[in-house]
């Protein structure tokens, strides 16, 4: 466990947040894989199948996923309020939250996976395989939730290496069942989501056997599994605005989705492609986020608010550097970096991956404000502002969406997410300021609430 609220700041965000970069490079990795393998072995409309329903995936994963990272940040509160007995009734009940809405949301996508690809105008000849690759993801969804959950509350302590290590674990098993699966076994796309399913499903045991070996501060007893309302209150209060913030956003990008299907499979494959390189570029930026809320969240409890201010300042430096040399890096190199996915006779669709990269990465440097100031609000238990700018991102993703697919024009149909980032930052940026000036008049030990500060 590591204690953020003492020690440098500069070292203590560097070092939790390097574990959680590593992290992320391997969810994203094993996630690429599948992009990869069924780009380069199955074809071009496997993969248009297998970007279709990313979509979909965020909107539903998505929402449980977001709910623990809310119900984490009570968790890096009451650690570091030095609160133990709240860490533990804390960490039950977001358990118990996490495991109810997983078989809740999987059950029910299940049922209407159909009319929901329908609905968002998958071509035909993508639906079969698309639907077959969900099947496990959707059934199975409590997997890559209760990871989610577990590795959320572990870097609420501060334990940033253990959910490394778990994904690690995960990554290399899925790239030898993706192998086995399609290459070996000839299943198809489905192949690709059971290898991912089993993966997972190690990396959640490799999680419950550290956390019973290693962990006493999540122990819980009969005592902390009794109904409390008081906590279920306190706990869906942050879960559930981060949970549909979630879902908001994904809400957006089903938008887009649909108006790439709409535009062929050539901008479905293309986008399939130019995602996976985003998620890479996003991986700093979306790391440091994670720092910064369970940096601003255990500073929160330990009313230690100057810290907050200043490590806001360290990982906003950071981020920003990091996203213009990234975009710099990919408009050098970006033939080669599609290439990786697809063969090199498919130039229609690299043609409109370097349309998609220059549309987002000139943009990136107000990603990582956005990713670092939301999840610092977040942190400090502000969930009204961050919800706020997930409805914005919805508006303004859907509005260029829209005008995009109405000229069928491919060129304003990328500038989709740029513009929903301008418009979540500028209900983010006032905000924060405003907190940032709050926090440097305020005294240590003061009783601020963060929630206020709108």
């Amino acid at each position: 466990m590591r204690d953020l609220t003492t020690g440098s700041i500069f070292k203590g965000i560097i070092w939790f947040t390097v574990p959680l970069l590593i992290g992320n490079f391997f969810q994203v990795f094993y996630s690429t894989v599948d992009t990869l393998i069924v780009g380069q072995t199955l074809g071009p409309m496997a993969l248009a199948a297998v970007g279709a329903t990313g979509a979909i995936n965020f909107l539903i994963v998505g929402f449980a996923q977001g709910m623990t990272g809310g119900l984490a940040i009570i968790i890096a509160q009451r650690f570091g309020a030095k609160d133990i007995d709240g860490v533990r009734r804390s960490f039950y009940t977001g358990l118990l939250f996490t495991v109810t809405i997983s078989l809740v949301l999987g059950g029910i996508s299940l049922i209407f996976l159909e009319q929901i690809l329908e609905l968002m105008q998958t071509p035909a000849m993508l639906i079969e395989n698309s639907r077959n690759f969900m099947y496990f993801g959707l059934g199975g969804m409590i997997v890559p939730n209760l990871y989610a959950y577990l590795a959320n509350a572990m870097r609420s302590l501060g334990n940033s290496k253990t959910p490394l290590y778990a994904i690690i674990l995960a990554s290399v098993l899925n790239i030898g069942l993706e192998y086995l699966f399609i290459l070996g076994l000839h299943t198809g796309v489905w192949g690709a989501g059971l290898a991912t399913l089993i993966s997972q499903a190690f990396s959640v045991a490799f999680l419950i056997v550290y956390i019973k070996k290693k962990l006493p501060d999540f122990h819980f007893s009969r005592e902390d599994m009794r109904y409390n309302p008081r906590e279920i209150k306190e706990h869906a209060r942050l879960g559930f605005p981060m949970a549909f913030q979630s879902s908001i956003i994904a809400i957006g990008s089903i938008t887009l989705q649909v108006a790439l299907n709409m535009l062929g499979e050539n901008a479905v494959a293309a986008n399939s492609i130019a995602s996976k390189v985003d998620q890479f570029a996003m991986l700093p930026m979306m790391s440091l986020g994670l720092a910064m809320a369970t940096f601003a969240g255990q500073n929160y409890g330990a009313k230690r608010y100057k810290r907050i201010n200043e490590g806001l300042r360290n990982a906003l430096l950071m981020g920003i550097v990091w996203s213009v040399a990234f975009a710099v890096l990919l408009q050098i190199f970006h033939f080669y970096v599609t290439t990786a996915f697809i063969t090199r006779s498919a130039t229609k669709i690299i043609d409109l991956t370097q349309i998609y990269y220059v549309a987002n990465s000139s943009f990136y440097w107000l990603l990582a404000i956005l990713f670092i100031t939301r999840s610092t609000l977040q942190g400090l238990g502000n969930a009204k502002i961050p919800t706020i700018c997930g409805f914005m991102e919805l508006g303004m993703r859907v509005i260029v969406a829209v005008i995009g697919v109405s000229l069928m024009n491919y060129h304003i149909v990328v500038f989709a997410s740029p513009m929903a980032w301008i418009g979540s930052t500028s209900v983010l940026i006032p905000t924060t300021i405003r907190m940032y000036r709050t926090y440097r008049k305020a005294h240590d030990g003061d009783d601020l609430w963060a929630r206020d500060i709108d």
